[in-house]
């Protein structure tokens, strides 16, 4: 049943020299350096995996990295690649794929953006989707102590019902 996906995995290890394994039936995952993220995209596209499924972040906090996730589908091979990458959570810095997916990883990129404070080289609408006048740090980091910033933010210890907050 995977021998499709054992094929397609072999084509691009070859071409890459990329880490990747069968993870079952119709799924194959991926683990390239950052800086092959746009020619391997490409590459994906120019070969039948044209739908942007997703894309996400993994927080690895105590690795200090993000892990940058790209779900990609082929309708015709009815197959889903998942490409992981990892970049510095101090320089949260990765080439957007807009340019090859166009405004499907525009949206994901921005979320991105907003929430972990990945910046997107390339993407060019990097705007809050969510967060109107935000002013704290990337709110879905694992450092970030939303409790601190909801009592320093929006209550007062002068006020005697609110202090239960800072107990």
């Amino acid at each position: 049943m995977v021998k499709k996906e054992t094929e397609f995995l072999k084509k691009i290890k070859t071409k890459f020299k990329v880490e990747g394994k069968v993870q079952k039936e119709r799924r194959i995952w991926l683990t390239i350096a950052k800086d092959k993220l746009i020619e391997i995209c490409k590459w994906m596209k120019e070969n039948g995996y044209v739908h942007l499924s997703a894309i996400s972040v993994t927080d690895w906090l105590k690795d200090g990295n993000y892990e940058i996730t790209y779900h990609l589908w082929s309708y015709d091979d009815k197959i889903l690649v998942t490409i992981k990458t990892k970049i510095s959570r101090n320089t949260p810095i990765i080439d957007s794929v807009t340019q090859i997916w166009g405004n499907n990883a525009q949206i994901h990129e921005r979320e991105l953006h907003e929430l972990f404070g990945v910046n997107f080289e390339g993407n060019n609408d990097l705007f809050p989707l969510f967060l109107e006048n935000w002013k704290g740090p990337a709110p879905f980091r694992k450092d970030f102590d939303w409790r601190d910033f909801v009592r320093k933010e929006f209550y007062n210890k002068k006020n005697e019902r609110e202090l239960v907050y800072y107990d």
